[in-house]
């Protein structure tokens, strides 16, 4: 379900939010469930959308901005008016796919590094959108692999956490003037 939060879709030159990177502790702590869905809760969404739109991001969770609360905005087609964002509020997965694929994924958390990651092809999710109600998603292809992506955010993980080929991926982050240090493998 579209949201009905509307924010233009420009780059700002000073964003109201400030991105963490790869290597700061708060992309490592869990978020925290929203208990209210409330104008303050709005207006953060708000503020995630233009940061995200600024930076040329698809995808940003909160903890990405410092702000310890399970939301997610999403958006596919930055460069389309007419096509509303995703707001997931305390997103949790109900199923996943067997099926896996392999695909190349960033984060506006570690800019510069694009890698391969391997994730369930089809995700069932149950979330809250910004007026809280309940909903449900069936999401495959990029908006499956990008709420995956977003939801890890929420749980401490990093894409790069789930990178396979550690030389590819240490090559990388080097770089981009990122640690390998800051990654934590989860297999």
């Amino acid at each position: 379900m579209p949201s009905e939060i509307a924010v233009e879709k420009t780059k700002l030159k000073n964003p109201p939010l400030e991105l963490h990177y790869l290597g700061d502790r708060v992309l490592r702590q869990a978020a925290k469930r929203i208990t209210k869905v409330d104008d303050e809760i709005r207006q953060l969404v708000r503020e995630m959308l233009q940061t995200m739109y600024s930076k040329d991001g698809i995808g940003l969770a909160a903890p990405q901005v410092g702000v310890h609360k399970q939301l997610i905005v999403i958006d596919l087609e930055p460069d389309n008016p007419a096509n509303p964002p995703l707001v997931l509020i305390n997103p949790t997965i109900k199923q996943v796919s067997r099926e896996v694929c392999v695909a190349q994924e960033g984060c506006l958390s570690i800019p510069g590094v694009y890698l391969d990651v391997k994730r369930p092809q089809v995700v069932e999710v149950a979330y809250k959108d910004e007026s809280g109600r309940p909903r449900t998603l069936q999401a495959n292809d990029l908006l499956g692999r990008c709420i995956q992506h977003e939801m890890d955010h929420l749980n401490g993980v990093v894409f790069v956490d789930r990178v396979d080929n550690s030389l590819t991926l240490a090559q990388e982050l080097s770089k981009n003037g990122f640690s390998y240090q800051a990654v934590k493998p989860l297999a």
